[in-house]
C-alpha cells in the first residue's frame, strides 16, 4: 500500500510541532507500506527552514523490523514551496494555508501509484489538496479532523467574515460528504462531523509513545540551564497563541508571587507562537520574576524538559468549543509521569478524573489555576503518586503502539 500524507505542519522527531503523523509513518513504512509526506519547507511552530525533500529512515529499535522482510523502511518527505508570513496575521496564515494548498496539488501530481491520500485538518485547505489527488488518482481519500475549523476559529474570534464562514462551513461539508472514512482524534468530535455529512467515523485518539520518557529522570540537566534548582516548577509546553489562553497563566503567576510561601514556584513557558513576544512584554511590565520563557525544542529533546517538571499545565480559551478537545499535550504529559494542572473542561478532564492524575482548575480563572498549582506544591509527594497513576492509566489507554496497530488496521481496510 503506498500511502501519501498531505500536511502543512508536518514535523519529525527533530523538529518542534506535534510528531503523531511523522510515528505513524514510521510504524507504517516498517509493516511494508510506502509512505510519502508532503509538508511545508519551514517549521509552523518557529518559521524556521526545514530539511529539504529527501527520505528519511524509520526508528526501527521502536517499531522492529518489517514483516516478513517487506518494505525498505523509508519516508519519502517532499517540500512544497508555501508563503512564509503565516506568524504575521490570522489573513496572512490563510495565504499561507491557500499557498500549500496549490503548491501540495502541484507536486502530488507527480506522486505515482497511490492507494490511498490522506488529508488531516487544519488547516482545512489541505484537505481539498488530498481530496482532488485522491480522486484524479482513483486512490481512497482518508480525511482527518484533528481540530473543529471553522468553528474553533470563529469561537476564538480570529474568523469573524460572514461570507467567510459559510464558504467555510461548506467546504468542512462538502470534505466529509465525500471522505471515504472519517478520521478524528477525539470522541468529543464525532457528533460534529456526523451532523455535517461524515458517513462513517473512526476515533484514532491522540496518545503518547511512553519509552520516550523516564518518570524517574529529575531533569537536573534542563534545571540547571535555566537556573530552576531548588523550584517547585510548572511548565507548560505548546503554541503561544491566542486559544491558549496563557495570560490567565501570568496572572496565576502573578498571584503565586504576592504570597510568601509560594515564592520557590516558578512557571516555565516552553514553545514558540505569535502571541509570545507580547506575552513576555507583558510578564516584565508585571514584573514577574517566578515566570521563564524557553523557546521551542524538538520533540526528540522534550522529554528532558519534561522530566525537569514538577508539575504541567494544559490550558484553552474558556468556550464551549474547546470542552471537545483532546490536546496532545496532555498525553505527553501523562507519558512523562507528571501531574497535569487542566485548565479545559470537557472530554480530557474526563480522561484526567478517570486516570487521577491532575488537579482542574476552572478555565479562565487564574484565581483557580494559582491553587492547583499551590496544593500540588505544597504536596509534592501526592503530586508525584499523581503522576505516576497517569503514566499507568496512559500505558493501558492511550499507548501510542496500540493506537498505531488500530490506524493500521483502518488503513488496511479502507484500501480494501
Amino acid at each position: 500500500m503506498h500511502i501519501l500524507i498531505i500536511h502543512q505542519a508536518f514535523a519529525s522527531l527533530d523538529e518542534p510541532g506535534g510528531t503523531r503523523h511523522y510515528e505513524y509513518a514510521q510504524l507504517l513504512s516498517t509493516r511494508g507500506h510506502r509512505v510519502t509526506v508532503i509538508a511545508s519547507p519551514v517549521s509552523y511552530i518557529t518559521g524556521a527552514p526545514l530539511a529539504p525533500s529527501g527520505h528519511s529512515p524509520h526508528l526501527r529499535s521502536k517499531w522492529g523490523e518489517p514483516e516478513g522482510g517487506r518494505g525498505k523502511g523509508i519516508i519519502t518527505i517532499l517540500r512544497a514551496s508555501v508563503y512564509q508570513a503565516h506568524h504575521k496575521s490570522f489573513m496572512h496564515r490563510v495565504f499561507a494555508f491557500i499557498s500549500f494548498m496549490a503548491s501540495s496539488f502541484w507536486l502530488g501530481l507527480g506522486v505515482k501509484n497511490v492507494d490511498l491520500v490522506w488529508g488531516t485538518s487544519p488547516p482545512i485547505f489541505q484537505g481539498v489538496t488530498a481530496w482532488a489527488l485522491a480522486r484524479l488518482k482513483g486512490a481512497k481519500f482518508l480525511f482527518e479532523v484533528r481540530d473543529l475549523w471553522p468553528q474553533f476559529a470563529v469561537a476564538v474570534g480570529v474568523l469573524t467574515n460572514p461570507v467567510l464562514i459559510r464558504a467555510s462551513e461548506w467546504l468542512e461539508r462538502f470534505l466529509y460528504r465525500h471522505a471515504d472514512r472519517v478520521m478524528v482524534n477525539s470522541p468529543g468530535f464525532r457528533e460534529h462531523v456526523k451532523v455535517r455529512g461524515a458517513k462513517r467515523v473512526e476515533l484514532i485518539p491522540n496518545g503518547a509513545d511512553p519509552s520516550m520518557f523516564d518518570p524517574a529522570d529529575e531533569g537536573m540537566a534542563f534545571r540547571q540551564s535555566h537556573h530552576l534548582a531548588g523550584k517547585f516548577v510548572a511548565l507548560y509546553a505548546g503554541a503561544h497563541g491566542m486559544s491558549n489562553d496563557l495570560d490567565v497563566v501570568l496572572e496565576a503567576a502573578k498571584m503565586l508571587q504576592e504570597v510568601i510561601i509560594t515564592s520557590d514556584i516558578q512557571i516555565v513557558l516552553l514553545g514558540d507562537g505569535k502571541e509570545k513576544p507580547r506575552l513576555q512584554a507583558q510578564a516584565a511590565e508585571m514584573r514577574l520574576s517566578n515566570v521563564t520563557f524557553v523557546p521551542s525544542m524538538p520533540k526528540s529533546e522534550m522529554s528532558v524538559a519534561l522530566a525537569g517538571a514538577d508539575a504541567c499545565i494544559a490550558i484553552l480559551k474558556p468556550l464551549e468549543e474547546y470542552k471537545t478537545t483532546y490536546p496532545n499535550k496532555v498525553f505527553d504529559y501523562m507519558a512523562a509521569g507528571r501531574p497535569v494542572v487542566l485548565a479545559i473542561d470537557g472530554v480530557i478532564r474526563e480522561v484526567i478524573e478517570s486516570a487521577g492524575c491532575g488537579i482542574f482548575a476552572e478555565p479562565g480563572n487564574p484565581s483557580a489555576l494559582a491553587e492547583a498549582i499551590r496544593k500540588l506544591a505544597s504536596d509534592k509527594e501526592n503530586a508525584n503518586q499523581m503522576g505516576l497513576q497517569g503514566r499507568a492509566y496512559l500505558e493501558e489507554h492511550f499507548n501510542r503502539a496500540a493506537i498505531g496497530e488500530k490506524l493500521l488496521g483502518l488503513l488496511e481496510e479502507v484500501t480494501e
